[in-house]
């Protein structure tokens, strides 16, 4: 039998590790980042050794952080684009600068060369695009405060990694660079404009009338294969002219924001990007070198910990200046504070007459360990650091912080909610909304609603919201885990208040009366009696009697589904008690119906002809 080919093999190993690892990770919950970092670490070069090639990994899965900022640039209009060039260009060159500033100093006072000093100090001001902007998304940030503003310096870095590499070959010490003439530099000059410029002209007239064309031959995997094909043909364009391929391909996004197609270009690119990027962090978990980290651990320590303490310093400033919301910005803070992707390719390009390789060795390590360590401190900030930040004076969220007085908070304000919501305003009592969906949250302030953004699930928020001063939490959110997870929360943390709650079925109801929830509605139970009424009443029955026996349909489904509540772990009970019931009740109405047409007569009976 021959041997299996190296990609089968290696596709074998990373999406073994990937699958044993993150779900162990996520139920620790240290969240998928480690898990993949960690997954990285044990089939890398100092763990199993199964896999040894990180280089070439790494420049693949840097396809995952494209993918990322293609989706992000989807989100994003021009116009809404356009709105933020100044924290883009002036926050952003402040973090950098800022950042590269005190790194310098540092280093140079620490006895490195002021060359080694700069490049060093260059390198660490650069984040994670890919942690910062998964950690930002997941907990619903991006349209926040706090999201804004670091997808603005985020992107800035993006843009400042062109210069930074063009600065590297002029500090090289003892090598006979020659010099670039002025002719070259105006060719590649008019490279990248004529790149950019083709890519939003292109992107403008061309883009559109293609993905029409695609579309129309019915063929879902070659539109796919279309919106690959889109992201990598830029990215690659972006990376002949020596400019950045995430820049490209977040340009090449915004200019399809307002494409009709927007929707099936994230649902066909999202499945790639999730697996990239994770490949991305297992590539960076085994790049960690720790043959440096074992030789100098106090060195590798200093550094770590230096860098961090320093970068969290300038940018919590930064965040203050930025009036990022109080409570927000632990989390922005150690986000961009964490050392980044870039930065491996900033130390590797230096190369050995910038940088020592003893030297580069040790900052490349110190970046991947501060990208595995920023998300455990980030647990951390959630157990310990945002319950103490949401109980202090707030100088953030001032519009919720307005509602405190509320005695209602209302979870979810989608089309069930805001009935609830109208209600309790007509009658004149406060109520504090949040919702997770920014378009939802927009739309209805546009009408007047009192409505704020926020995941009801994060408890900081909750307490933010009022509900330790609530009488009742309103639970109206779609997602039914979701709904359970907010529930449990309030039981839990906020005593007082009385839970009502929206069941989207049986099942959620049950699961809802076991964490004793007292007010439960299904969501559609009530209006569909009516609409089974009103089908009554157009068939001929009088009014009087379509009502009667409707409302008597209804306190015997209630009767049954109370009766079935005891059982409904137990599948077989729940079905014969449901079929015992539903006979009993079927024979019930069976002689009901005789005993109305022999009162009746033909004529009700031809009326059901």
């Amino acid at each position: 039998m021959g041997h299996a080919p190296a990609w089968l093999t290696s596709s074998l190993i990373y999406l073994g590790a990937a699958v044993l690892v993150v779900p162990l990770s996520r139920a620790l919950g240290l969240g998928s980042i480690i898990g993949y970092l960690a997954a990285g670490i044990a089939i890398g070069p100092w763990g199993l050794g199964l896999v040894s090639s990180v280089q070439e990994v790494l420049h693949f899965a840097e396809f995952g952080v494209v993918l990322m900022l293609f989706l992000v640039g989807l989100e994003l209009e021009p116009d809404r684009l356009w709105a933020l060039r100044r924290p883009i260009f002036g926050w952003g060159s402040a973090q950098v600068l800022g950042c590269a500033a005190v790194l310098f100093l540092a280093g140079w006072l620490a006895g490195a060369s002021w060359q080694v000093a700069l490049v060093a100090a260059l390198g660490l001001s650069l984040s994670s695009t890919a942690i910062a902007l998964n950690v930002f998304g997941e907990r619903n940030l991006l349209p926040t405060a706090s999201g804004q503003a670091g997808f603005s310096i985020l992107l800035f870095q993006d843009v400042a990694a062109i210069p930074i590499l063009a600065l590297l070959p002029l500090l090289a010490e003892g090598s006979a660079h020659e010099p670039i003439s002025g002719a070259a530099r105006a060719l590649q000059a008019a490279k990248i404009v004529g790149v950019i410029a083709g890519i939003v002209f292109g992107g403008r007239l061309l883009l559109r009338p293609v993905l029409r064309w695609i579309a129309r031959s019915n063929t879902p995997e070659i539109f796919t294969a279309a919106a690959l094909l889109l992201v990598v043909a830029i990215a690659a364009l972006m990376q002949f002219v020596g400019l950045s391929m995430a820049l490209g391909a977040f340009l090449a996004g915004v200019l399809l924001a307002e494409s009709e197609y927007r929707r099936e270009l994230e649902t066909d690119i999202e499945p790639f990007k999730g697996l990239l990027l994770g490949l991305f962090f297992i590539a960076v978990g085994m790049s960690i070198d720790f043959g440096v980290l074992m030789a100098q651990p106090v060195l590798m320590a200093a550094v770590v910990v230096g860098f961090l303490v320093l970068k969290f310093a300038v940018i919590y400033g930064l965040g203050m200046a930025m009036d990022v919301p109080f409570q927000q910005r632990p989390v922005f803070t150690l986000l961009l504070a964490q050392g980044g992707e870039f930065a491996f390719v900033v130390f590797q390009a230096a190369g050995p007459d910038v940088l020592p390789p003893a030297t580069s060795s040790l900052l490349i390590g110190a970046v991947a360990l501060s990208m595995l360590v920023s998300p455990l401190l980030l647990v951390v900030i959630d157990k310990y650091v945002l319950p103490r930040y949401s109980r202090g004076k707030s100088s953030g969220l001032e519009e919720i912080s307005e509602q405190q007085e509320a005695k209602v908070v209302i979870c979810g304000f989608g089309r069930y909610g805001q009935i609830v919501g109208r209600v309790l305003s007509a009658q004149g009592l406060k109520v504090t909304v949040l919702d997770h969906d920014p378009d939802t949250v927009e739309g209805l302030r546009e009408f007047g609603f009192r409505v704020f953004y926020g995941d009801a699930t994060r408890l900081d928020l909750l307490r933010i919201a009022g509900a330790g001063n609530a009488k009742a939490v309103v639970v109206a959110v779609d997602d039914i885990d979701q709904s359970l997870e907010i529930v449990d929360l309030v039981r839990e943390n906020f005593p007082q208040a009385a839970i009502i709650a929206r069941a989207r079925n049986v099942s959620h109801l049950y699961q809802l009366r076991d964490r004793g929830v007292e007010h439960i509605e299904r969501e559609v139970f009530e209006s569909t009696l009516r609409s089974a009424r009103s089908v009554l009443e157009v068939l001929g029955w009088p009014a009087h009697e379509a009502r009667e026996q409707v409302m008597r349909f209804r306190e015997r489904n209630l009767k049954l589904t109370a009766e079935a509540y005891p059982h409904y772990k137990d599948r077989a009970k729940l079905i014969a008690v449901a079929k015992e019931g539903r006979q009993q009740f079927q024979e019930q109405m069976a002689r009901e119906r005789e005993e109305r047409q022999k009162r009746l007569g033909a004529t009700w009976d031809r009326s059901q002809d």
